[in-house]
């Protein structure tokens, strides 16, 4: 993508650069570990590679010969969580519009290459949890050194998917002037003797067997002509047309137009039009203005398409909530929205904190970035420069049948937690299993001072973190967790485990029935009583047959004497008996290479959200070795202990209501 020139002078030769970790011609790739028999990401290049040989760590491969029965990764990689459906509720502000502009987010998560399929053992990961606010999530990545096609990794999906987001692979061909060669666009784009797009079909079988939602098209390769531009039109065209049958979408960068020429627009205008009637959606560069907005929006509706499939470019790679933006250019704060937003890399709200960043002070920047600096979608700094997206664009929640339930897992974490106590001590990360996250953070409702709430890693009753409101609590607090549409039976029930670590505390679920009057109104809560938090971990039931129709929210309110620190650890909705899904059966290691092990088992009968796999130990304990969506698992640094023969493994299903079925085993002879 094309810098506007304000842009730091380090990235001014081109987009190509702010974009991706591209190389120069003859650029050494940086040593990555690459543990033997280890699954990663899969990257590609359309058909023939580079001059010399790929740098340690990178295995070039071509997307034409690709076959799914030939993929062995591709257990590892496939989503799991299918793309949940979505409402919206009332808009927590009156800012925030429905229907108009829409959020796409470009977020490289980790390097092309190297990039671990199921997570890794940091807690050091960009695991936001603003989904609410997102339409379109693009997974970033590509460079001439490594690859140029890249699909999404399984946790990424299945985070994304479970909070109805899709995602896209990204398709990259990068400036000459950072290793692109015009042979990989003609490779793209190259037709078989039936006239027809191979590359084409093979991207829609990626994406199919995958279990992602389409492709970012990014052709920046120059030199080109009328030709090869007619051809990647054509190409686009049946990108869509073959994907559009499998439920898959496309966006186009704008970047090439119609001579061939790379010559970025800021706008959709005759040059690159072609391209956007071919594609779902198109990403409009960095040099837009606020006229060039103006007259693609009338130009997209002149043509028969919806202006909001316009993304205009915000690029926040280098200054995050301080970029100077011109906002009424897009989403004005009187009329209509002009076109929708595609933020650029907001993952700065991690990559701009100093080495040994926690957790806690990512997400305290994430939800500044989200939110907006009051951290109240509720109650907007009207002096705050920065336009959240929680302040202009309403949230969407997907929590919409019964059972439902929350560990407050944000997807990485200091240690991992079952049943409130630490099963293992070590950091890790691993997106899909984030649980659905809370849809406004935070949304706080208090006459007295107002206490700080948001995700805590210190403990947890599963997973690696838990939700913490700290602070004064002399005056009730109610704070909104869930957009929902509930329905509610005589045998629902809300189990609540909470903790208090600090104050005496007296708790009370808050449910409403019914939608706020306005947007920025606070929800009609009815609230049950749940009791006074104790010390450790306590589970309590609260039955909503006093109630009758759809829960339309769920929230708390917290009463203390004083400051407080009460944590809630799950929040569960049931209609009767909470059932254990079946095990999972056939585990078996399917390969042995260095000191890890790749292991494979058949899914649960029923419907499990995860699964989690132990070590069990001579001694009769069990060691947690991690929990992934998939059926199958990469266990890595595995020894044998003292006088151990051989190694016994163990898979359980865990349900959407955090029972675990009983175990699958497996023996591995040392």
């Amino acid at each position: 993508m094309a810098p506007r020139p304000s842009r730091r002078a380090v990235l001014m030769a081109s987009a190509a650069a702010a974009l991706t970790p591209v190389l120069a011609p003859g650029t050494a790739v940086a040593v990555r570990k690459h543990a033997l028999g280890a699954p990663y990401a899969s990257y590609w290049y359309p058909d023939s590679f580079p001059a010399g040989s790929p740098g340690e760590g990178i295995t070039w491969r071509s997307l034409k010969t690709w076959r799914a029965e030939d993929d062995t990764d591709l257990a590892f990689n496939k989503a799991a969580v299918p793309l949940a459906r979505r409402f919206t509720p009332m808009p927590a502000n009156a800012a925030a519009r429905a229907g108009q502009a829409r959020i796409q987010s470009l977020v490289s998560f980790a390097p092309t290459a190297a990039n671990p399929s199921q997570g890794a053992p940091t807690a050091d990961y960009y695991a936001t949890t603003h989904w609410g606010y997102v339409d379109e999530l693009v997974f970033w990545g590509g460079s001439s050194g490594e690859g140029l096609v890249l699909a999404p990794n399984a946790p990424v999906v299945d985070a994304a998917h479970r909070h109805g987001v899709p995602v896209l692979g990204s398709v990259f061909l990068p400036p000459v002037a950072y290793g692109g060669d015009l042979r990989w666009t003609r490779d793209l784009v190259q037709k078989d003797s039936f006239g027809r797009f191979p590359i084409a079909e093979r991207l829609v079988a990626v994406a199919t067997a995958y279990g992602f939602d389409g492709w970012f098209v990014n052709a920046e390769t120059g030199s080109g002509d009328s030709a090869l531009a007619a051809a990647m039109r054509g190409f686009v065209a049946e990108l869509k047309r073959l994907g559009t049958a499998k439920g898959l979408r496309v966006t186009w960068y704008d970047s090439m137009t119609v001579n061939g020429s790379v010559n970025w627009q800021g706008a959709l205008n005759e040059r690159n039009r072609p391209f956007f009637e071919a594609a779902d959606s198109m990403f409009v560069d960095f040099r837009w203005s606020r006229s060039s907005l103006a007259s693609s929006g009338q130009h997209a509706q002149q043509l028969g398409r919806n202006r909001y499939e316009l993304w205009a470019g915000v690029d926040v790679e280098a200054s995050g909530w301080n970029k100077s933006v011109d906002w009424d250019a897009i989403i004005p704060e009187s009329g209509d929205d002009i076109v929708s937003v595609g933020l650029y890399r907001p993952e700065w709200t991690r990559n701009h904190l100093p080495a040994g960043r926690t957790p806690e002070q990512f997400h305290a920047a994430d939800d500044r970035f989200w939110g907006g600096r009051s951290l109240d979608p509720s109650k907007p700094d009207a002096d705050d420069s920065w336009r959240a997206p929680a302040l202009s664009v309403a949230d969407r929640s997907t929590v919409d049948s019964v059972p439902f339930a929350t560990v407050f897992n944000t997807g990485h974490g200091l240690r991992w937690y079952e049943q409130g106590r630490v099963a293992s001590d070590r950091q890790w990360n691993h997106l899909g299993l984030q649980d659905r996250m809370p849809s406004r953070q935070w949304v706080v409702r208090t006459e007295g001072d107002r206490p700080a709430v948001g995700f805590d890693f210190g403990d947890a009753w599963h997973g690696g973190s838990s939700l913490l409101v700290d602070g004064s609590a002399d005056a009730p607090v109610t704070v909104d967790l869930y957009a929902t549409r509930l329905p509610v039976g005589a045998d629902t029930v809300v189990e609540f485990t909470h903790r208090a670590e600090a104050g005496q505390v007296t708790v009370e679920l808050a449910v409403a029935t019914a939608e706020p009057a306005a947007p920025g109104e606070p929800h009609p809560y009815t609230y049950l009583p749940v009791g006074s938090a104790g010390t450790g971990w306590t589970t309590e039931t609260v039955r909503l047959s006093g109630l009758s129709g759809t829960v339309q929210a769920l929230g708390v309110r917290i009463t203390g004497a004083g400051a407080v620190k009460w944590r809630l650890g799950a929040l569960a909705v049931r209609a009767g008996a909470a059932a254990s899904p079946t095990a999972p059966t056939a585990l078996r290691i399917t390969d042995a290479p260095g000191a890890g092990l790749r292991l494979a088992w058949q899914g649960s009968a029923g419907a499990a959200r995860h699964y989690t796999l132990h070590r069990l130990l001579p001694d009769g304990t069990r060691r947690f070795l991690g929990a992934t969506c998939q059926r199958a698992f990469w266990a890595a640094g595995l020894a044998p202990e003292q006088g151990e023969r051989s190694a016994r493994f163990e898979v359980r299903a865990v349900g959407e209501l955090y029972t675990a079925s009983t175990a699958a085993t497996a023996v591995h002879p040392w």
